[in-house]
């Protein structure tokens, strides 16, 4: 007999242990009495209640108070379908979390679970499907941290940075996802002025993204104490465990933390995040990884609002989803969808429930599957591990966890990679009132069961391609299932006939039944061709309509840029005016003065001449005038 409690093995005979757990009842009793009855509430709990939060006071104090549950071995673990529904809310920490009843069956037998957060198996075995598990871990464990950064490389999941209480770690940790072994890796840092590495720590960061490139990491922006300009993208070389700084081309962001890094073939596409200042985004730059070259995208459509802390994941390498994130004072569960051919945005209408809005929540993608974990809205952090059919955009919710758990947590990491031929998520760390350090583990099951049916509608409706391929296949699908199931019925009445000695009259009906359908068929064909022509021209109008939107937009810079130097060639003219009618009043006032001049010299020589004459004239004997 096993009991449990929080997946973990407490009691493995209580009859031969009970003793043991009255002393340590004993030693500890008085203390959780003195310091959390009141704030529980004991009194009006019942015991089952009770003896639940003297089971997590002992974990919170002491997690090896109990030595058998290290030790013993768990009950096998056996895949069943597992069903939740949502309970109370509970408080933890100061927040509020949802708490949940997962509720198993098993047998034709009903077993309820209370507080069942995740599922503690056997060493290196992850075997339930659909539920998160909690595989023991040995070795070094990293510091509990959230916004760090992760990825997998060779069945290995590297982990770097992240924060902690307020202090950004620049430390790098791998897990062993063969036997989940951790281990911390020792690294240097390469300066271009250094011909050999040198032992150093390099800049400490958190919000940054972890991205897998052949055999090395890039980690990409990130907040720090001591932020530069612009984005930087470091390489950790996993040969030679040093980190460098990458040398890039063209005009490179500027620095953030918070934003999306999706990679696309040889190209990483980066949207929003938090700036330096604080100051929220959402512009769009393309890093080619071949060039090293960046490319700020001006788009066309309604873009997503300026945030942070949202999810991101790319669908048939042509369609970039975002989801969710925060700004200062709201948290979004809008989807955007970017057609990175035509680089046009669109928001389109979400099936199913919506998530609730939330942020610091990560995703990872398997097939066209979207797995959402995590996230909040800073007041109570999500349960519930949605997953997101990217082709036909419809949402369900693959299984819920209890509120106070790290995977309801903000800023936690999900990868995904394989153990034993299947796909696994694996998830880490996060805060949700406390910081976490936990690995997690999910196993989808098998992935027909997450896939639409035929598609209605494509998952960009805008992008013209995607409408008549999505239309060519539906109705190709639709004719070749309906053709198979009739020819199925015709065959399966021609043996009953032959078996039941029926007439002729009845396998006559049945041919010109079928021929009928061959009928319909050769007319379903025909129509197909015609709604390929039709899409061919639809797609060959829109090729020519968005060449002559860029030739108009080429005209019109044009255009621009001659407005622009008229405009400098009149502001240049009306200079010279204003010069010349200055020049003119200043020539007209020098007429003026010479005007002055010259009858203030022409009377000065009349003056001169009058006298000149009395002298002449006394000179010849005429006396001068009397006066």
């Amino acid at each position: 007999m096993l009991v449990t409690c929080r997946g973990k093995v407490i009691i493995e005979n209580p009859i031969m242990q009970i003793q043991t757990y009255f002393a340590q009842f004993a030693t500890f009793g008085i203390v959780f009495y003195e310091h959390r009855a009141q704030e529980v509430g004991l009194g009006t709990m019942s015991s089952t209640e009770a003896m639940h939060h003297f089971v997590k006071f002992l974990e919170d104090e002491d997690p090896s108070w109990n030595p058998i549950s290290q030790h013993s071995v768990p009950d096998p673990a056996v895949d069943v379908q597992i069903s939740s529904t949502k309970a109370e809310p509970s408080v933890q920490n100061g927040a509020s979390f949802d708490a949940t009843m997962t509720t198993a069956t098993e047998d034709e037998r009903m077993a309820e679970t209370q507080d069942k957060d995740v599922v503690l198996e056997n060493p290196n075995t992850v075997s339930v499907y659909n539920q998160w598990t909690a595989p023991p871990t040995s070795g070094q464990t990293p510091k509990a941290r959230y916004e760090h950064g992760a990825a997998v490389i060779q069945e290995k999941m590297y982990m770097y940075g992240g924060n902690y209480n307020g202090r950004y770690l620049g430390d790098l940790h791998v897990l062993d996802l063969k036997n989940w072994s951790w281990s911390r890796v020792e690294t240097k840092v390469v300066t271009e002025s250094e011909e050999t590495s040198s032992p150093a720590t390099l800049t400490h960061c958190a919000g940054h993204s972890l991205i897998p490139w052949d055999n090395k990491l890039l980690s990409i922006g990130g907040h720090a104490k001591d932020p530069s300009e612009s984005i930087l993208v470091k390489v950790f070389d996993l040969h030679t465990c040093t980190w460098s700084i990458l040398k890039t081309d063209g005009k490179p962001p500027i620095s953030r933390g918070g934003q999306s890094v999706t990679p696309v073939g040889n190209k990483l596409v980066i949207f929003g995040g938090q700036d330096a200042n604080k100051s929220l985004l959402n512009d769009l730059h393309i890093l080619d990884l071949d060039t090293m070259t960046w490319d700020e995208i001006d788009a066309v459509g309604s873009p997503p609002s300026p945030r942070s802390d949202h999810a991101a994941a790319v669908h048939a390498e042509r369609y970039l989803l975002i989801f969710g994130g925060g700004s200062h004072t709201n948290c979004f569960n809008d989807l955007h969808v970017l057609d990175l051919q035509t680089m046009e945005w669109s928001k389109h209408t979400q099936q199913g429930e919506a998530p609730t809005p939330r942020a610091g929540h990560a995703g990872v993608t398997i097939g066209e599957n979207w797995f959402i974990v995590g996230g909040g809205d800073n007041t109570s952090g999500a349960c519930e591990t949605v997953v997101l059919n990217m082709s036909t955009l419809a949402w369900s919710v693959l299984t819920s966890v209890q509120g106070g758990v790290p995977l309801a947590s903000e800023g936690l990491s999900l990868v995904v990679s394989s153990y034993n031929g299947e796909d696994v998520i694996v998830a880490f760390g996060g805060y949700n009132g406390r910081y976490n350090n936990e690995v997690n583990v999910l196993k989808p099951s098998h992935k027909s069961s997450l896939k639409s049916k035929i598609m209605e509608a494509s998952p960009v409706r805008d992008s013209v391609s995607a409408v008549n391929n999505a239309t060519t296949r539906d109705i190709e699908s639709e004719i070749g299932v309906s053709q198979e199931s009739k020819v199925r019925e015709i065959l399966m009445d021609n043996v009953r006939s032959k078996v039941e000695g029926k007439s002729e009259s009845i396998i006559t009906s049945l041919r010109s039944e079928k021929e009928e359908l061959e009928a319909s068929l050769s007319k379903e064909k025909i129509q197909t061709l015609q709604l390929k022509e039709e899409l061919t021209e639809t797609e060959t109008r829109g090729a020519e309509l968005y060449k002559e939107l860029h030739s108009v937009r080429s005209q019109l810079a044009v255009e621009q840029s001659r407005c622009f130097k008229l405009e400098v060639e009149v502001a240049e003219v009306r200079q010279k005016l204003q010069t010349m009618e200055t020049l003119e009043k200043e020539l007209e006032l020098l007429h003026r003065q010479r005007a002055v001049a010259s009858e203030q010299a022409a009377a000065n020589m009349n003056g001169q001449r009058q006298s000149s004459g009395g002298v002449w004239g006394w000179l010849a004997g005429t006396p001068p005038p009397k006066t």
